[in-house]
C-alpha cells in the first residue's frame, strides 16, 4: 500500500470544505507542519484503524452481553500523536557521514542535534532576479561542525529559477510540490520523495505554489 503524506495544504483544504476532522489511514504519514496546522485549526486527526476496531464480544454468558471488564478495555483513544520525521532524517544524514569517513557508525559524542526552534530561515544569498518567489534557506550543519557534508532547509513560492550545482545534493521534500527542470524533462517531487542531483547538473528549481525541502550537500562548502 502506497503511503499518503498528509500536508498542511490538505488540512487547510479540509477546513475550507467545512470539515472538523480528517481520517488517518493505516500507513499514512502526517507531516509535522500538517500536525501543527491541524491543532491551530481545530481539525481532529482520527486513526481509521482504531475507529474501525470491533468491540470484543463475550463468549459467555450466551445472552450476548459483554462483561464489565471487557467494556472497560474496549474504549478507544480519539487521537494519536503524529509521526516525527526528525529521527529518520537524522539517521539518513549520520549514515551518509559514516560512509564518507569510513569509520563505521558514529559515536554518540559526535552527534549534533538541531532543534526545530533553534534556526531561522534567511533570504537566499544569491541574486536570481525572482523577488516574488521569496526564496529562503538556512544551513543547519556545516564544515564548522566537523562534517564533510552540509545540511539545511530551502523554501520558495510559486515560480522557478535556474541553478547549476557545483556539488552533489540529496533533497527530501517536506512540504508542497517541487519541480526540477532538466535537459531530459521535469522531475516532480511531493512530500516524502527524495531526489539526488549530481555535481555539474544544470537545472531549474520551481513550484506551482510553495515548497520546502531538506537538502544534504557534499562537500560541506557548497556555496564556495
Amino acid at each position: 500500500m502506497r503511503k499518503r503524506f498528509l500536508t498542511a495544504d490538505m488540512i487547510r483544504a479540509r477546513r475550507a470544505e467545512g470539515h472538523n476532522h480528517i481520517n488517518l489511514e493505516p500507513g499514512d504519514v502526517l507531516t509535522p507542519l500538517a500536525a501543527d496546522t491541524a491543532r491551530e485549526m481545530g481539525i481532529e486527526i482520527r486513526p481509521v484503524n482504531l475507529l474501525e476496531a470491533p468491540i470484543p464480544q463475550a463468549t459467555s454468558p450466551t445472552n450476548g452481553s459483554i462483561p464489565a471488564k471487557e467494556k472497560e478495555t474496549s474504549s478507544l483513544p480519539t487521537q494519536v500523536a503524529p509521526p516525527d520525521l526528525e529521527p529518520l532524517i537524522r539517521q539518513v544524514v549520520m549514515a551518509c557521514l559514516s560512509s564518507l569517513n569510513g569509520n563505521g557508525p558514529a559515536t554518540a559524542a559526535s552527534v549534533k542535534r538541531v532543534g526545530a526552534q533553534s534556526y531561522q530561515m534567511k533570504p537566499f544569498p544569491f541574486e536570481i532576479n525572482r523577488p516574488e518567489m521569496d526564496v529562503q534557506l538556512v544551513d543547519v550543519i556545516t564544515a564548522e561542525n566537523g562534517s564533510p557534508m552540509a545540511a539545511g532547509f530551502l523554501s520558495f513560492h510559486k515560480g522557478s529559477f535556474p541553478w547549476t550545482l557545483t556539488y552533489d545534493e540529496i533533497e527530501f521534500v517536506l512540504e508542497g510540490e517541487i519541480h526540477i527542470g532538466t535537459a531530459q524533462g521535469t522531475v516532480v517531487g511531493k512530500p516524502g520523495d527524495v531526489h539526488y542531483i549530481p555535481k555539474g547538473t544544470q537545472i531549474t528549481f520551481g513550484t506551482p505554489g510553495w515548497a520546502k525541502i531538506l537538502y544534504v550537500t557534499y562537500p560541506a562548502e557548497w556555496s564556495g
